[in-house]
C-alpha cells in the first residue's frame, strides 16, 4: 500500500519510453486478470490558478488530457473574467483524463494533495478569493470513497499544523476555459515560471514535503538490507545463483519488497538457468514500467515497479513461447508471498492465478 508523503506517488508514475513490441506482446498474452478496458475516466481537481495544476498531472503516466477550466457554480459558460472577478460560483480547476489502467483515481489524489494548501480556505497562496479555493470534484460514488479515505489518510499524517479542510464536493459541469490558458505552462514559460516562483507555492510545498521525504527515505533505508538498497535505488545487479528466489519453486506471487505491489506469479516462473528469477510476463502489463537503459554504450530494456519505481531487472528477447520474453529479475527487489498466505496478506483477488492456470513456458525446478 501506498503512503501519502512518499516520493513514489508521482515520481514513479512519471511518463517513461518503453519498448513498443514488448508492450504489444504483454497485451496479446496477458491473462485477463487485472486487464482493465481501454475506457478513459475523467478526474476534476482545484487547487488554485489551474496554470500550477497543469503540469504535474500531465506528466504522469496514463493521462492523456489536462484541461483548465471552470467548474462548481451554476452559471452557464462562464468566461474568465467572470471567474477570476468572484462574481460567479465558479473556481479555476482542472479535468484530467486518465486511463485506470495505468493509473489509478487514488494515485491522482496523492498528486493532487502535493499541489496545494489544503488548510486555506480563502484560496491559494498569492492568489484569493473562492475562485481560487481547492476542491476535489467527485464524479462517482467509488471516486467519493477515495477522497474522504486520502484526504483521513493525509490528515493522519499530522504534516500540517491546521485542519485539512478542503472540500470534497458532487462534480458539476466543468467548463473548458480559454484557449490561451490551455498548456499556459508550454506556451509561456517564462511568464509562468516568474508567476509560479512568485506565488509561494513551491516553497511552501518544499517546506511541507521535504521532510517527510526524508522520513520516507530514512525508513526505506532502514527496512533494507545494504545489497537491496543496492539493487532497488541504486540498479544494482545481485549475483547469480547466490539469491533467495532464483530456485524457488512454491506457488504464490512474487511483490515489490518495498511498496508491496503485485509483480510476477509463479505460474509463470521458468528455469532460465542465469541464475536469476525468470518470468515470461508480469501480472499485469500495468504492473511494470520499461525503460531504456544505455549504461556503458549497451542498449538494454530495463524493468521498474509502476508504484514504487523500484529497479527490478531487465527484459530479454529470449524467453519461452508464449510470449518469448525472458524477465531478468532481482531477488532483492521482490518479497514472495506463498499461496496459502495471499488471501490473509490482501492479496485474495490474484489466487484466481492458481485455479485457472495455464503453464506458461517451462516451469521453474
Amino acid at each position: 500500500m501506498l503512503l501519502i508523503g512518499t516520493k513514489q506517488p508521482w515520481v514513479t508514475i512519471m511518463k517513461r519510453s518503453s519498448v513498443l513490441f514488448h508492450t504489444l506482446l504483454l497485451l496479446l498474452f496477458l491473462p485477463t486478470l487485472g486487464q482493465a478496458g481501454t475506457t478513459m475516466e475523467k478526474a476534476i481537481f482545484a487547487g488554485g490558478c489551474f496554470w500550477c495544476m497543469e503540469s504535474p498531472f500531465e506528466e504522469l503516466d496514463g493521462v492523456s488530457d489536462v484541461i483548465s477550466g471552470y467548474t462548481g457554480g451554476p452559471e452557464l459558460n462562464p468566461s474568465y473574467e467572470q471567474v477570476s472577478s468572484g462574481v460567479t460560483g465558479h473556481v479555476e480547476g482542472v479535468e484530467i483524463h486518465y486511463d485506470p489502467a495505468i493509473i489509478t483515481y487514488a494515485q491522482l489524489l496523492q498528486v493532487f494533495w502535493r499541489q496545494i494548501d489544503p488548510t486555506d480556505d480563502g484560496g491559494q497562496f498569492v492568489d484569493r478569493g473562492r475562485q481560487y479555493r481547492a476542491a476535489i470534484f467527485y464524479l462517482t460514488e467509488e471516486q467519493r470513497l477515495l477522497a474522504e479515505q486520502s484526504k483521513a489518510d493525509l490528515h493522519q499524517q499530522r504534516i500540517f499544523a491546521k485542519p485539512i479542510i478542503t472540500p470534497i464536493i458532487k462534480g458539476s459541469a466543468f467548463y473548458a476555459a480559454e484557449e490561451y490558458h490551455q498548456d499556459y505552462y508550454k506556451e509561456n514559460p517564462v511568464r509562468y515560471k516568474y508567476y509560479r516562483y512568485r506565488s509561494g507555492r513551491d516553497e511552501f510545498l518544499r517546506e511541507k514535503w521535504s521532510a517527510v521525504d526524508q522520513k520516507t527515505e530514512q525508513a526505506i533505508r532502514e527496512k533494507l538490507t545494504e545489497l537491496q538498497y543496492k539493487v532497488i535505488k541504486e540498479n544494482g545487479t545481485e549475483p547469480p545463483f547466490q539469491n533467495e528466489y532464483w530456485d524457488n519453486t512454491q506457488a504464490g506471487i512474487y511483490v515489490d519488497r518495498v511498496s508491496g505491489e503485485p509483480l510476477f506469479s509463479s505460474t509463470d516462473k521458468f528455469k532460465s538457468n542465469t541464475g536469476w528469477p525468470s518470468y515470461t510476463r508480469p501480472i499485469k502489463a500495468t504492473a511494470i514500467v520499461e525503460v531504456e537503459d544505455r549504461f556503458l554504450w549497451n542498449v538494454r530494456t530495463e524493468v521498474r515497479s509502476q508504484e514504487g519505481d523500484s529497479h527490478l531487472g531487465h527484459v530479454f528477447p529470449d524467453g519461452p513461447q508464449p510470449t518469448g520474453l525472458r524477465y531478468c529479475i532481482n531477488s532483492a527487489s521482490l518479497l514472495f508471498i506463498p499461496q496459502a498466505e495471499m488471501a490473509a496478506r490482501g492479496y485474495g483477488e490474484y489466487l484466481s492465478l492458481f485455479t485457472k492456470q495455464t503453464p506458461v513456458g517451462k516451469p521453474s525446478d
